[in-house]
């Protein structure tokens, strides 16, 4: 038997439904690599004609997005984009060529996060890190 994907265990874990449409969200974004969009997501839906619609993926990632399986991105463009990844505390650098994303540990910014909230009285809820470069693979390769 085979292990559930997260997305899908993440619903089942919450209580929700597996519905057929949830499902085949489920299973495009899994076949994804690196950060997508929900354009993306659309295209690739109508391209295979899966039978959902626009509002079905946007309820299905905000969803994912609730259950923190599923990251939103916004990228240098303006455009929003999403990741897979997992419920814990984590931050990103996604590849600016080829959007390759990688989570990245702490390394000393929760200090950092404690000063700015020791400097400026607020108490920080929350905080998204986002970091945008070129990959090791990019690098090795001329832009195009």
């Amino acid at each position: 038997m085979t292990e559930p994907q997260p997305l899908v265990a993440a619903l089942d874990l919450a209580g929700y439904r597996l519905t057929e449409p949830r499902r085949a969200v489920a299973d495009l974004i899994s076949r994804r690599e690196g950060h997508f969009t929900a354009a993306d997501l659309i295209d690739e839906a109508r391209d295979r004609r899966l039978g959902i619609g626009r509002a079905t993926i946007f309820r299905a990632l905000e969803l994912f997005t609730d259950l923190r399986v599923l990251e939103r991105l916004d990228l240098p463009t303006g455009e929003h984009a999403y990741v897979p990844c997992e419920p814990a505390h984590h931050h990103h650098v996604v590849c600016s060529r080829c959007g390759r994303t990688n989570e990245a540990d702490d390394h000393g910014l929760k200090d950092m996060v404690d000063e700015v909230a020791r400097h400026t009285g607020y108490v920080i809820e929350s905080h998204r890190l986002e970091l945008y470069g070129v990959c090791p693979a990019c690098q090795r390769t001329p832009a195009t």
